[in-house]
């Protein structure tokens, strides 16, 4: 994203040369060689806000089953209006901020905020716009020096005794820390001597309550990654491992051109990633719109119809869906089988209220046939295909769908007569 500034409360835009977010490849590695052949199911299961670490579940809105953070990037709060009416339900970051007059706006469009702890955020403590603290961004990638050229990247040590300081000062929020793209390429040039040290990224995550990650695949300018969209996915899948049931994960999604005018995410692009890291465990979304090139536009989404629209329905479907999601994994309770090897499918189920789902991605881009078997649910009844209009129909605990490149189903499994 943007450079990180070690006051917490400032986020400074990357200079010219800074091997960030907004200036790198935005890639990834294949973090298994090869083609992964044949389907599988997503192995994470965090159920919602659990943080036994430090307990937030009594405090709004990480009590509220109905609440998942849709977040947008160090944006102005002028546009905050536009971006409720997008779906989106939170801030992450300020421009030298919080002051008093962006907390102001977003209080007015009724927009929540993750912000860095400032001498105005800490004297509204009890403002419930304010719902965590942002511990920086990407302390994993090498730090720009004052005289030129760059160091190592911030020791997990320090992250840690940030995070305690960050404790101290308010005790009533979770910590957020957002990690670089070596959370899921251990070649990313731009850790500088710590690349391919994976074993930092379990000491980073204990300096957080929220652990984000950034890669964008489609924006990748790596010929290892570039358009590798499942990439993100793995990623996803990696700090899952790493926080275990004690941190919830969130993840960045590419949704538009940040360099290069011939790269740039299809909205149905945009749609895979999102509900690969849904489907992988991640339980916060935070959208990257800035443009830098040809020139800069720090709302770029907001001046792409098309973009626009695709963003705005999967917000309102995910926010419709939140206490699905929000709800645990079962991965013993279904199945899936691909007809193309090359073309595998993950999916996750979950139960809420006594109805089953089961959302399924296209991890490649190609085509095929997956056929599912319930194990733990209806055997008999109807499929509804969620945002499709169409049904499909449910027969000794199995049924079928195509799915075309980076196609994503959303299923509603519904009981019949037998």
């Amino acid at each position: 994203m943007y450079r990180r500034n070690p006051a917490l409360g400032v986020i400074r835009p990357p200079k010219a040369n800074t091997p960030s977010k907004a200036r790198c490849g935005w890639a990834c590695l294949l973090l298994a060689s090869g083609v992964v052949v044949g389907a599988r199911a997503a192995d994470a299961d965090l159920p919602l806000a659990r943080m036994p670490q430090r307990e937030f579940q009594s405090r709004t809105p990480w009590s509220d089953p109905n609440f998942f953070p849709i977040a947008v990037w160090l944006q102005s709060p002028g546009n905050a209006a536009r971006y409720r009416a997008a779906g989106f339900n939170s801030y992450v970051g300020l421009w030298r901020g919080p002051t008093e007059e962006q907390l102001t706006t977003l209080k007015q469009a009724g927009m929540r905020l993750i912000c860095g702890q400032n001498e105005v955020a800490l004297r509204h403590r009890d403002d419930p716009t304010i719902i965590g603290w942002m511990h920086g961004d990407e302390p994993d990638n090498a730090q720009s020096r004052r005289g030129g050229g760059y160091g190592p990247p911030i020791p997990p040590e320090q992250i840690l005794a940030e995070y305690e300081q960050m404790q101290r000062a308010d005790s009533t929020r979770p910590v957020m820390l957002n990690l670089g793209q070596g959370v899921a390429w251990d070649n990313w040039h731009g850790r500088g001597v710590r690349s391919r040290h994976p074993e930092d990224y379990p000491r980073y995550v204990q300096g957080c309550d929220i652990a984000s990650f950034d890669i964008y695949p489609v924006n990748g300018e790596s010929p290892e990654v570039a358009n590798k969209l499942w990439l993100v996915a793995d990623g996803v899948t990696r700090l899952v491992g790493w926080c275990g049931s004690s941190r919830l994960v969130w993840n960045c999604i590419e949704c538009g051109r940040i360099g290069e005018v011939d790269r740039q995410p299809t909205p149905q692009q945009v749609r895979c990633e999102v509900w690969m890291s849904l489907i992988h465990g991640s339980r916060g979304l935070i959208y990257f719109v800035h443009q830098f090139k040809p020139q800069f536009r720090e709302a770029a989404l907001l001046d792409h119809p098309e973009m626009l629209a695709e963003v705005t329905e999967l917000n309102r479907q995910i926010t419709e869906l939140a206490p699905v999601l929000n709800s645990p994994s079962l991965p013993a309770a279904a199945e899936v089988a691909s007809a193309n090897p090359e073309v595998p499918i993950d999916f996750t189920m979950k139960r809420r209220n006594g109805v089953s789902y089961l959302f399924a991605v296209a991890m490649r881009d190609g085509s095929t046939t997956g056929t599912f078997v319930i194990r733990e649910g209806p055997r008999s009844g109807s499929v509804r295909v969620l945002g499709e209009n169409r049904g499909l129909p449910l027969r000794d605990g199995r049924f079928s769908d195509h799915f075309a490149a980076w196609d994503v189903h959303l299923y509603r499994i519904e009981a019949g007569g037998q």
